[in-house]
């Protein structure tokens, strides 16, 4: 019972912030994350409503899972044959760069850190922290876009880098995680760094390639879209439970990402199914409530108690500053070298700057460190700061990059529309200066 007001009173509670963020033309995503901060165990939840502890919040990340896993199926509808020829080179090439530019910046700025202060971080949690650095959160990225129905190349170039981001991520941090350990251990294990990353990308584009062929070999049996959709949905549950399985062979651990296998499962169903398109708005529809609770139960996630803790605050904030011009000067440099135009250099950046569930994923396995806990305590607080900010400066970014209209009243047909203008009582009609 008491599961079941909590879920109420999340969703409620983000619907009814997003009504003062838009008189702040903020996000909703920023709305539905400070909702969950004021839901959560570290403010209401202390007088004993809804969130109560952080137990509480940990018990219900299967709906956070469930959210993620369909955030990144849509994803893969974005990697389209046509669009790949277009622009296949340039989002591959600005995703690796990019990530890797701010892992090596990060690196060298938390170990001249480590020089000057020897005491407050090791060599070991500064290269793992760069690592965890050039890992991007799509989700909220992809609500900005889909509240604002932004379009143009630079929202499509940012969705495939967003999801290349991923897997660049893991193989950045499972040789920076190898290289700590042995730093800490004195022995370096190829199997670690080499085997088991490569391991998790193959087999998890694998897992999600099957899941993708699968959907679309079934849903030729069903002719009404209410059954196809019925049909999609079980396959991303079935695809997000699939992606959580772990297990060893021969001593290696071989585990999937569950991003990686979702957006590979849409991508092959969008390239093989001709009505896909029609399809993943139904899946919109249907996720929407989805998506509010899995915004709100990550802002409950925050912990606010990391705020009074002052190497904490000096490290994340010397990771923060870093890791935000890598991400600038990574996407500009390399969208310079690939020739895309003004807008998307100088925008394309301050939208990779959202962090969420993959950092906080390795996060938790950097706490076999040393230091791990700080490691933790840092990447939470650039979480706190990334996700409550970065909405609004994509949507910042957006905007300037003229792929965003100007605000006013939206709704599912139509795009973002200009809102009237109204004098003396009477409607006038708006006439861009």
């Amino acid at each position: 019972m008491y599961v079941l007001m909590q879920l109420s009173a999340a969703m409620l509670g983000g619907l009814l912030m997003t009504r003062l963020a838009k008189k702040l033309q903020l996000p909703a995503v920023t709305a539905y994350l400070v909702a969950g901060v004021l839901l959560g165990p570290f403010c209401l939840g202390k007088l004993g409503f809804v969130f109560r502890s952080p137990a509480e919040v940990e018990s219900l990340n299967l709906i956070s899972q469930m959210a993620l896993g369909f955030i990144a199926f849509t994803i893969g509808n974005e990697f389209r044959l046509e669009q790949l020829k277009h622009m296949g080179r340039q989002a591959i090439t600005v995703g690796i760069l990019q990530a890797v530019i701010t892992t090596f910046l990060v690196d060298v700025g938390l170990i001249v850190l480590h020089g000057l202060f020897p005491q407050v971080i090791s060599v070991s949690s500064a290269i793992t922290l760069g690592a965890i650095a050039a890992a991007t959160a799509p989700a909220a990225t992809l609500m900005v876009v889909r509240q604002y129905k932004a379009e143009g190349p630079m929202t499509k170039l940012l969705l495939l880098v967003v999801a290349i981001d991923d897997a660049v991520g893991l193989v950045v941090f499972a040789a920076s995680f190898g290289i700590a350990t042995a730093l800490e251990s004195g022995t370096v294990s190829l199997k670690s760094v080499l085997a088991e990353p490569a391991l998790e990308i193959v087999l998890s584009l694998l897992l999600g390639g099957l899941a993708g062929l699968a959907l679309h070999l079934i849903e030729k049996y069903f002719h009404s879209g209410s059954k196809r959709l019925c049909l999609s949905i079980s396959c991303v549950l079935f695809t997000v439970g699939a992606s959580m399985q772990e297990f060893t062979v021969a001593g290696v651990h071989i585990g999937f990402s569950l991003l990686l296998v979702c957006m590979m499962a849409g991508t092959v169903f969008c390239n093989i199914c001709d009505f896909s398109e029609s399809l993943m708005e139904h899946i919109d529809d249907w996720t929407a409530p989805l998506y509010v609770l899995f915004f709100v139960l990550s802002g409950a996630e925050l912990d606010l108690q990391i705020l009074s803790n002052p190497m904490v605050l000096l490290i994340g904030g010397v990771y923060i500053v870093i890791r935000s011009a890598g991400k600038y000067l990574g996407a500009y440099g390399s969208c310079a070298l690939t020739n895309c135009n003004d807008s998307i250099r100088k925008y394309l950046g301050i939208t990779l700057l959202p962090q969420a569930g993959v950092s906080l994923g390795m996060a938790l396995t950097a706490q076999q460190l040393q230091d791990g806990a700080t490691i933790r305590s840092v990447v939470l607080f650039s979480v706190l700061v990334y996700e409550l900010v970065g909405p609004t400066l994509t949507k910042y970014a957006l905007t300037a990059a003229g792929e965003i209209h100007a605000e006013g009243r939206t709704d599912r047909r139509r795009g973002n529309q200009p809102a009237p203008l109204f004098h003396l009582g009477r409607q006038e009609e708006h006439r861009p200066e």
